[in-house]
């Protein structure tokens, strides 16, 4: 392997590494060697081979791909052609998505940025744009025609129109796909590939800002609730095996030293009366934290089976218990949030979400569902519209509770900002900065009594 192959290696595994995809000396000289076996002639071979070494799930390939497009480009400047107009390259397009013709796809990709993906007039600006250029290409328009070509082709037999229609979706998305890793390759011949691997690369969905997540992330993120919840239930019950040996009864081992001339010989164990906990949410169902709330419910519900019973209050300015509409909508998760929202009663004479309000109405009225072995999680960024943000009915709940966590999904430094009450509070109840699943995730390993 040469040094320059050898460098873009290394290159390539911090860059995953960066991303929170953990990659360690083993899989880093696996991979060296598919490289030295596989060789650079064909590209999407070595894709292959290295993603088998470095990679450990299926949701880590989309980060793979779009940094090994920077690390290992197809190729390297500008096309040398650029397309006559619009319309011809339109129908070229066209043409290739009917084809399914993904080298042509390719080079197509290439000449739409090199022709209207381009911006600034400076030598050393960015230049390239795939959002741009996209907008001048408008691939999606194209459905309809390259549809009818291929149902033209196939003398009306082959695929339904619904199963068409997808294939030909999927087609587009490719392209619009590759428009993308054209324009990230542009952009990092000029600014460097490890500045651009760091910051224009998407992460993995466990890494996405709740609070910044889109739809389609939202919903991908949905799907990583079961395999995140069977290892937390894993880490749950290892938790509570150690837990219930008991810990050590200092007093009792030192009076039973007393046989031995003072030597602890046998530590007699403090046993843990057996118990499951009860844990207890609130969670604000308003606004763009509605993503954040939706996903730990989802999580929480699929770990009932940890605990003796589980609780799940959800509010805007009311506050209403949703446990019954949760377990129903485990099976459609991507709809249970507008199921809560249209089934519970969460809202009053306005729809501004107010802490104050629901956490009082939540103190009154089902005051009976937090106890000395409850756990109680809020969720929400703590934002009271500048309304009374009713500190004491937070205390009543702390000094009820066993334990009160806050997960607050905006970043810490915005706490206290604007119409923030979140630093009031902090100074009732232990409140932590969530805003990721992976965030999620160890705080909820973590903070999960046993």
């Amino acid at each position: 392997m040469t040094a320059a192959v050898a460098e873009r290696l290394t290159s390539l595994v911090a860059a995953l590494r960066a991303h929170g995809i953990r990659v360690g000396t083993g899989e880093s000289v696996d991979a060296a060697r598919a490289a030295e076996a596989l060789g650079l002639a064909d590209r999407e071979r070595l894709r292959e081979g290295l993603a088998a070494t470095l990679l450990h799930g299926a949701g880590q390939r989309q980060v793979f791909d779009a940094v090994f497009d920077l690390y290992f480009p197809r190729g390297v400047g500008a096309p040398g052609a650029r397309p006559a107009d619009r319309e011809e390259l339109r129908d070229r397009l066209a043409a290739a998505l009917a084809d399914d013709d993904r080298a042509l796809l390719q080079r197509l990709a290439a000449e739409a940025v090199d022709g209207f993906g381009g911006y600034g007039s400076s030598p050393g600006s960015d230049g390239w744009s795939a959002y741009q250029a996209l907008d001048r290409v408008r691939p999606q328009t194209l459905l309809a025609r390259v549809r009818d070509d291929v149902r033209g082709r196939a003398g009306g037999e082959g695929f339904a129109d619904r199963l068409l229609e997808d294939e030909i979706r999927r087609r587009i998305e490719d392209f619009r796909r590759m428009v993308g890793a054209e324009a990230r390759r542009r952009v990092a011949e000029r600014r460097g590939r490890d500045e651009i691997a760091r910051r224009a690369v998407a992460p993995t969905p466990d890494r996405v800002d709740f609070l910044l997540a889109g739809r389609d992330q939202l919903a991908e993120l949905r799907r990583t609730v079961q395999p995140l919840a069977r290892k937390l239930a894993t880490r749950l019950a290892a938790r509570r095996r150690r837990a219930s040996r008991g810990s050590i009864d200092l007093r009792r081992t030192l009076r039973g030293s007393l046989s031995t001339g003072g030597v602890p010989m046998r530590p007699v164990l403090r046993r843990r009366r057996p118990g499951r906990p009860e844990l207890v949410l609130l969670c604000d169902v308003s606004g763009s934290v509605a993503g954040f709330s939706d996903f730990t419910m989802l999580l929480v519900q699929a770990l009932h089976e940890q605990f003796a019973r589980v609780r799940v209050f959800a509010f805007v300015n009311r506050i209403d218990e949703v446990t019954g509409l949760l377990e129903r909508g485990v099976a459609d998760p991507e709809r249970l949030g507008g199921r809560i929202r249209a089934e519970a009663e969460l809202t009053g004479w306005h729809g501004s979400s107010d802490y104050g309000a629901a956490l009082g109405e939540f103190a009154e009225r089902y005051g009976d569902a937090v106890g000395p072995r409850t756990t109680v999680f809020v969720l929400g960024d703590a934002r009271t519209n500048l309304a009374d943000p009713h500190l004491a009915a937070v205390r009543g709940i702390a000094r009820r509770a066993r334990r009160v966590y806050w997960l607050n999904p905006e970043p810490r430094s915005r706490w206290g900002t604007g119409d923030s009450a979140a630093p009031e509070y902090a100074g009732l109840v232990a409140m932590h900065e969530c805003r990721t699943a992976r965030q999620l995730g160890a705080l909820v390993g973590r903070l999960l009594p046993v």
